[in-house]
């Protein structure tokens, strides 16, 4: 072969090395949520970077296949041209063949590693981690196409390096990940905000993120602490309550001080207004106004504990023990309160002013 033949084919081996090299980690790389909606509108570039995205390890055998021809044929074909336009003109120096073609290999041989590793992994690889979603888009579809050329030898490539993994007990996974744990979008939240991309003054985005991590038990209302009262209370005695503590709704309980359920005020207030009123405030809340708690284990997920109380239309529920026996009770605005910060009840406000 024509030594500057062997020049022009270092550089198209390096461009088709750097085009795996970028294709690898723009598969990667590349956030699911910036590719789907441009698919759905229609871009086949977008489509196509799906499915790379969702045949990951296909890919990475496609990519690494053309890396590592291209780097055998780069050594095999490129660097015996670069020594011998080298050696030519150390002849002139009147040195031995030996040491001509010892210096010549050397020099070729650091130049071709050089060009390799700067041109055909390194700039492609920065390139692909700092603009992946763009990446991904011009890269996936050849790596597509090519991986479906060679579909048979990838195939097999792929299912003994899937069978080896599995050999160390490790399943392989097909699709990139493109999803986070609590803990790592409590980093990204936290690192966002100390780097000024982010600006939760509120702190709620952060509230968000410890929320899902909490129980039930965490933010419940232990029994000893519960504003209550017995299940012969009349209309007077919450107007009373009212007076006293400021809240809107209270807690009943039995002669053994177990939660049976709950009143508001507002309730309260129906139950004695229309004839006798009088008669009414001094008689027993009637059990229809009196509220049923949803029930909920100190160990249930704060959200879904929210869940259960939202499906059941209740401001309050009952939180149990492993045994059955209720040890708290839950109220909504506490559970609003890790979220948006501190709620007061509306009684409390007229009553402060």
């Amino acid at each position: 072969m024509n030594d500057w033949a062997g020049i022009v084919w270092l550089v198209i081996l390096l461009v088709a090395n750097a085009f795996f090299v970028g294709a690898e980690f723009a598969v990667i790389s590349a956030r699911r949520s910036q590719i789907e909606p441009r698919a759905e509108e229609g871009s086949r570039a977008a489509k196509t970077a799906l499915y790379a995205m969702e045949h990951a390890t296909l890919m990475l055998a496609t990519s690494q296949l053309g890396i590592t021809i291209c780097s055998l044929l780069i050594l095999n074909v490129s660097e015996p041209a670069l020594h011998h336009l080298l050696a030519v003109p150390m002849e002139a120096f009147g040195w031995t063949p030996g040491v001509v073609d010892l210096v010549a290999f050397i020099i070729a041989l650091l130049l071709v590693s050089y060009l390799h590793v700067v041109f055909g992994e390194m700039v492609p690889k920065n390139l692909a981690f700092s603009v992946p979603d763009r990446a991904v888009l011009i890269l996936a579809p050849p790596l597509v196409w090519v991986s479906k050329v060679f579909m048979p030898v990838i195939w097999v490539l792929n299912a003994i390096a899937n069978g080896v993994l599995r050999l160390f007990r490790v399943e392989p996974k097909n699709e990139a990940a493109s999803t986070f744990t609590i803990d790592e979008v409590a980093t990204i939240v936290d690192q966002s905000r100390r780097e000024g991309v982010l600006t939760d003054t509120s702190g709620a985005v952060a509230k968000a993120v410890e929320f899902t991590d909490k129980k039930a038990r965490d933010v419940a209302v232990a029994l000893g602490d519960l504003v209550t009262l017995p299940q012969s209370s009349t209309p007077d005695d919450i107007e009373r309550a009212v007076a006293r503590y400021g809240f809107s709704r209270y807690v009943i309980v039995d002669d053994e001080g177990a939660p049976q359920g709950y009143v508001h005020l507002k309730d309260v207030l129906r139950a004695s207004a229309g004839e006798d009123a009088e008669a009414k405030a001094a008689a027993p809340i009637p059990a229809k106004r009196i509220h049923h708690m949803a029930p909920v284990q100190e160990d249930t997920d704060l959200e879904d504990a929210l869940a259960v109380m939202r499906r059941a239309g209740r401001h309050l529920a009952k939180v149990r023990d492993a045994q059955g026996n209720t040890t708290a009770v839950l109220f909504l605005e506490d559970i609003l309160e890790e979220l948006i910060g501190e709620v007061q009840d509306a009684t409390r406000r007229v009553r402060g002013r």
